[in-house]
C-alpha cells in the first residue's frame, strides 16, 4: 500500500462509543469532606465502577430546603451548575441530612419541585433519588427526612435508594473503619462501601457498567 493511500472500509477503525454521563447533586458526602476529596468519594467511585463520565454539583451543608453557608439549595445548585449542560444519561440527587430543622412537607415539596424541573429540562434523563446518608445509627428525626424524600420519589415515580438499609435491624451497617473521627462523614473505606452498595442498588434498576 502506498503512503497516503486510503484504508479499505473494512480496515477503517470505528470511532469509540461515548461513555454514558452521570451527574450527581449532593452535600459534603458527595462533593468531598475532610481528608477525602471529591475524586475519591463515593460519587467518583460509582462512576469509575460503571465506566461512566461524572459531573458533581452541590456543596457541603446544603439540602433540599437548607441553603447552607453557600446560600444554595439542591434546586439552585441544579440551575447554576447543571441545567445549562447537555442532557445526561442519569441524574442522582443525594441528600437531606442537612434539612434537620425543616418540616417533612416542605422537604417533600422541595424535592418534588426539583424533580419536576429536571424532567422539564431533561425529559429523557433517568433520575434516581438517594435519601440522607448516615454511617452510624441515625437519630429519630432523620427517619422523618428519609420518609419525606422517599415520598417525593413515589410521587414522581423515580427509584429511591435508602442508605438506611444497611443500618436496619438485620443489617450489618457500614462496618468498622467507615466513619471519620467527626462521627459523621465517611472515611475512604466508608466511601468505598457506599459506592459498592449504590452500584448494587443501581444494578437492580437496570443501570449497568459500560461494556469494555
Amino acid at each position: 500500500m502506498t503512503l497516503g493511500a486510503e484504508l479499505p472500509a473494512s480496515a477503517t477503525p470505528s470511532p469509540p462509543s461515548r461513555a454514558p454521563l452521570v451527574m450527581i447533586i449532593g452535600d459534603s458526602f458527595t462533593v468531598g469532606s475532610g481528608p477525602v476529596r471529591g475524586w475519591d468519594g463515593y460519587a467518583a467511585q460509582v462512576a469509575r465502577h460503571l465506566g461512566w463520565q461524572l459531573i458533581t454539583a452541590g456543596a457541603a451543608g446544603t439540602g433540599f430546603v437548607n441553603p447552607g453557608r453557600v446560600g444554595r439549595t439542591f434546586q439552585q445548585s441544579f440551575v447554576k451548575e447543571l441545567s445549562w449542560r447537555p442532557e445526561p444519561d442519569l441524574l442522582i440527587i443525594s441528600g437531606g441530612r442537612n434539612d434537620r430543622r425543616i418540616g417533612a412537607a416542605r422537604i417533600e415539596g422541595a424535592a418534588v419541585r426539583l424533580l419536576e424541573l429536571v424532567r422539564r429540562r431533561w425529559p429523557h434523563t433517568r433520575i434516581v433519588l438517594v435519601g440522607p446518608i448516615w454511617m452510624t445509627r441515625a437519630p429519630r428525626w432523620a427517619y422523618r427526612v428519609r420518609e419525606a424524600v422517599s415520598a417525593a420519589a413515589d410521587r414522581l415515580e423515580v427509584p429511591f435508594l435508602d442508605p438506611f438499609e444497611p443500618l436496619g435491624p438485620h443489617g450489618r451497617g457500614w462496618g468498622r473503619g467507615a466513619v471519620l473521627p467527626d462521627g459523621v462523614h465517611p472515611t475512604l473505606v466508608g466511601h468505598l462501601r457506599l459506592s459498592r452498595w449504590m452500584v448494587t442498588r443501581l444494578h437492580e434498576y437496570g443501570i449497568e457498567p459500560r461494556p469494555l
